[in-house]
């Protein structure tokens, strides 16, 4: 039986997210992105389509690689300005049922204590629908923002977040007993004290007394989905992530991404089916390939490809803005996100400066943009899947809420009419049971949560 195909909207509280300059397309919503009515509708929409989950990106800083300083990005609208993305999940709980919502948060500058309570505080609020999107922070003038004169180094991060998970677990799974409110009113308890523990931890970057400050949410500890894949990142991913966010530059890099991914978790002691891998995937669908064509050729017109030098340079800390066109990207091994430094500066697909900005002028280069009927982008993304052995799409927008409305009324019919997509939610699934079945909407057992848990969960 071929594999379902999960699908999450990726967004961004803010004019531009992956896509620059269409917030200037006449029906595009994008400005609106302050308004609880744009999350409103899409939520309303996605829930139509039968996704698992929006995906909310967030950054703590702005772009200010590209030419030394954020002018570029303030022109652009490129992530700035934006607005705190776990504030628009309420709403969108709702006016729904089934959609889950990922909130993109940092290991690096908020403390674990005051974290944990906003995911339980979500995951109770949407009913056991939230996934944190575990991040690290790879924007310079984001460490400025919060009180450090420099970023701390890429490795450095993740030793910081190992930590900071192992705080927010205690918190969240070991503080409390299932049972600790019993809301007896005759006897006027509300809690059992005796249920209800401090986690006294003392480690080398955090410490932190407890107890948590919220009786158990539905899933306990959220989702995780996480997107690093450099080293240290992929070794993070393999211990903490139940899903993972991969760029890759095609297929191949896709393949080879996810088995190593898979090879890792089974090296931590947990199941390779215990880590959903999720492909960024741009899909542009009409009725008619000439139809297909207009709306690329609509979006290439709106493009704004500053903008995008100022988004690819911020990720891989190289300023692209420089007149030498002809030198090729060398990696170094920065600070940013050494995935994509990496990315164009080695192997086959290596890339001069130059090179790089007529593949970025141009959304057809990108393995990863389909255009076309609903029959040919659905066959597309069944290739994406069945040969890189992904679990699923994150569908990267262009237009809102277009782009997930025609995914909606084009191509879901065309992936259900080929069994390869949900028809109907179940009822009353957490986000957790939705990716790993009836019954496990608290960490796995092989999970390192688990190991702090007062309730472990069973493997379907």
């Amino acid at each position: 039986m071929s594999k379902q195909i999960h699908v999450n909207a990726f967004e961004m509280a803010t004019p531009g997210h992956i896509n620059h300059g269409l917030w200037r397309v006449p029906g595009n919503r994008r400005t609106e992105y302050k308004d609880l009515a744009y999350w409103t509708d899409l939520a309303r929409v996605l829930e139509r389509g039968l996704f698992d989950a929006v995906f909310l990106a967030d950054v703590v800083g702005t772009y200010t690689t590209y030419k030394g300083d954020r002018r570029a990005a303030l022109r652009a609208g490129m992530q700035v300005p934006n607005i705190d993305p776990a504030f628009v999940v309420p709403a969108m709980a709702a006016v729904t049922e089934h959609l889950g919502f990922a909130v993109t948060s940092t290991t690096t500058y908020e403390p674990p204590f005051s974290h944990a309570r906003r995911l339980s505080t979500l995951d109770h609020l949407t009913r056991g629908r939230l996934a944190w999107n575990i991040v690290t922070g790879y924007l310079p003038d984001a460490a400025r923002n919060f009180g450090l004169s420099e970023q701390i180094k890429h490795d450095d991060r993740y030793a910081i977040a190992d930590e900071y998970l192992e705080v927010v677990y205690r918190l969240l799974e070991s503080s409390w007993e299932d049972d600790a409110v019993v809301q007896d009113a005759a006897d006027l308890v509300y809690t059992d004290p005796d249920k209800v523990h401090e986690i006294g931890f003392e480690g080398e970057y955090y410490s932190v007394a407890g107890p948590h400050l919220s009786e158990p949410s539905p899933q306990r500890t959220p989702v995780l989905y996480q997107a690093g894949t450099s080293s240290r990142g992929k070794g993070f991913a393999a211990r903490h992530a139940e899903a993972v966010f991969l760029l890759p530059r095609d297929d191949a890099q896709a393949r080879e991404e996810i088995a190593d991914l898979r090879r890792l978790a089974v090296e931590a002691g947990r199941s390779r089916d215990h880590v959903k891998a999720f492909v960024g995937a741009e899909v542009v669908v009409a009725p008619t390939r000439a139809e297909a064509e207009d709306k690329v050729a609509l979006l290439k017109e709106y493009r704004d490809v500053e903008g995008h030098l100022v988004l690819f340079s911020g990720w891989a800390g190289i300023d692209l803005s420089g007149d030498d066109t002809d030198s090729y990207l060398e990696y170094k091994g920065g600070d940013a996100m050494q995935t994509f430094e990496r990315m164009w500066s080695e192997g086959s697909e290596r890339k001069k400066v130059g090179e790089l900005v007529q593949y970025l002028s141009e959304p057809e280069h990108d393995k990863r943009f389909i255009a076309g009927t609903p029959d040919e982008v659905a066959d597309r993304i069944e290739e994406m899947i069945d040969t890189t052995d992904a679990d699923g799409i994150n569908l990267i927008q262009h237009l809102s809420p277009g782009t997930f409305a025609d995914f909606t009324d084009l191509v879901v019919p065309e992936l259900q009419r080929r069994g390869r997509y949900r028809t109907a939610y179940t009822p009353g699934e957490t986000l957790r049971e939705r990716l790993f079945g009836a019954g496990n909407a608290r960490a796995l057992p092989d999970h390192p949560a688990a190991r702090f848990s007062r309730a472990a969960a069973p493997v379907g």
